[in-house]
């Protein structure tokens, strides 16, 4: 058993996502409480070529902990390969294999959701990954409930992940042909969960304390896993837990506070020179601003202007300006001197 399940804890995992949940988010949203940490996917070839673009996709802090790396790849012997370099440069808690992303340049090299079509290739990647790791780390798995309609296979998918080893299996409840329409299937997930020993995390439709509660109790996942609602609030897992733990549901974040992250989360992206230099930096982030800043009022003007920012200044003088517009100096707007 991950220790992370022990003593009836229902853990709040951050679902890894590409260009999104770098090591900088991830440290907010460990602060705003999420208990688990995937890094974003990285490719096993490059890993064993030591790409060094690829290698800085496997970096986390222990303050992130516990942390899992998250491999993608259609080879086992080399995934199991780029999996003990991994553990070599950086003892993750775990390594975590993509067997759902949807996109069409991994579903193309025989990665991602590709390997649902294929479980004679699932397993043989899952069982080379575990034999390579041995007992180093614990391995786990991502997946999605089947390729389209007509294929969910999930349950028959889990069982062949359990035998070749995965020690918890996290499961989007769409196919890859949904990609991200629709509704997330639980019916189906709550039957993986059924149909297996190990933890599965479920993932799909998570927004709030209420739906993290409505999963406890209604279905048999261990654990849960929040993607894209933490993308424009990272304080879901914050407010989770309060909900979770008084069935009462918190105060709104404040505008306030809202911009006091997004100039810290710039700050903190300039700092960490993950995507070049300032400049870079800035404009890697903007899709990332105008997600923060969906629901505010006068949203659309200012995402047009969040859409074109290209330093830091410009982000701090934008959060000035929209809180003194909106609160007439009524409420402290001095968003470029908030701490760090």
């Amino acid at each position: 058993m991950l220790p992370w399940f022990s003593n009836d804890q229902f853990p709040l995992y951050l679902a890894p996502m590409a260009g999104v949940t770098d090591v900088v988010f991830r440290s907010i949203c460990k602060e705003l409480g999420a208990d688990v940490m995937v890094t974003e996917f990285v490719s096993a070839e490059g890993i064993i070529r030591q790409d060094d673009r690829t290698r800085k996709y496997t970096e986390f802090t222990d303050e992130q902990r516990p942390c899992g790396v998250q491999i993608f790849g259609g080879d086992g012997e080399r995934m199991g390969e780029a999996a003990k370099k991994i553990i070599d440069w950086k003892q993750p808690d775990f390594i975590d294999i993509n067997f759902g992303c949807p996109v069409n340049k991994v579903v193309a090299k025989n990665g991602g959701s590709s390997l649902l079509k294929n479980c004679e290739a699932l397993a043989s990647v899952a069982s080379g990954v575990a034999k390579a790791v041995g007992d180093q780390v614990p391995v786990t798995a991502k997946i999605r409930i089947g390729w389209d309609e007509k294929t969910i296979n999930a349950t028959d998918v889990c069982h062949i992940l359990q035998e070749e080893g995965m020690q918890a299996i996290s499961i989007h409840g769409r196919t890859r042909a949904q990609g991200y329409r629709g509704l997330a299937n639980w019916e189906v997930i709550d039957a993986c969960a059924r149909h297996v020993s190990v933890p599965v995390i479920g993932n799909g439709d998570i927004h709030s304390g209420v739906d993290v509660k409505h999963r406890r109790e209604t279905t048999a996942v261990s654990g849960v896993m929040i993607g894209r609602a933490a993308m424009q609030n990272p304080w879901v897992f914050r407010e989770a837990k309060h909900y979770l733990a008084t069935g009462q549901q918190p105060e709104p974040v404040p505008i306030l506070e809202r911009w006091e992250m997004i100039v810290r989360h710039c700050r903190m992206a300039v700092a960490s020179n993950r995507y070049g230099n300032e400049r870079q930096s800035i404009m890697a982030m903007r899709s990332r601003l105008m997600t923060y800043c969906k629901g505010f009022p006068g949203a659309k003007p200012l995402r047009q202007r969040l859409c074109i920012v290209s330093s830091l200044m410009e982000v701090e003088d934008l959060a000035a300006e929209y809180l003194n517009e909106q609160f007439s100096g009524t409420e402290p707007t001095e968003c470029s001197h908030v701490d760090a």
